[in-house]
């Protein structure tokens, strides 16, 4: 099956993840729905032969469910009250995601052909890039010697973003031992 097909497929499932997040009454379903999406994003990095991209979305979704979760897991409001659904709001939010729906479709059929580069950059790394670097994996030459910089930066965000992660929870962990003790 061609890319357009499975990066078409791959939407249609984040928008229905999107609607069953927006609809579900209990949050922390919502939280799931939510990085379904993200795992959703993190599919078609991977499709668009984006490797480094997948890899922090996959892991940015982890951490973003794990806060999240533990924010929600012990509170007695993670259920939502029904509220008056007004018809007509959800046909326009229908509509609006329908219309986002159609117009993906024809943007994917501009992309290349998958294999195919788009930019010069990226056939000058195709043809040149394990004669320049010496490396056998293309993929691993390009990250590390092309774009060297911008996979530190990378790395210094999910460093940063687990050291966050870790405080949180530790400052978490601290208040209820706390409340345990007193």
């Amino acid at each position: 099956m061609p890319v357009e097909t499975w990066l078409t497929f791959i939407l249609g499932f984040m928008i229905l993840g999107s609607i069953v997040a927006l609809e579900i009454r209990d949050i922390l379903s919502s939280i799931v729905a939510i990085g379904v999406v993200g795992l959703g994003v993190s599919i078609a990095f991977l499709f668009l032969q984006a490797p480094d991209l997948a890899i922090v979305q996959f892991l940015f979704e982890i951490f973003a469910l794990i806060i999240l979760v533990r924010a929600f897991v012990k509170k007695d409001y993670h259920i939502e009250t029904p509220a008056r659904v007004n018809g007509f709001m959800v046909a326009i939010s229908l509509l609006v995601l329908i219309a986002i729906f159609v117009s993906s479709i024809s943007v994917f059929k501009l992309l290349p052909p998958f294999g195919q580069p788009l930019f010069e950059t990226a056939s000058h790394y195709v043809n040149y890039g394990t004669e320049e670097t010496g490396a056998v994996n293309l993929v691993a030459s390009i990250i590390l010697d092309y774009r060297a910089y911008d996979t530190l930066g990378e790395v210094t965000v999910l460093f940063t973003a687990i050291l966050g992660t870790i405080t949180i929870l530790r400052i978490r962990k601290g208040k209820d031992a706390g409340r345990k003790g007193a």
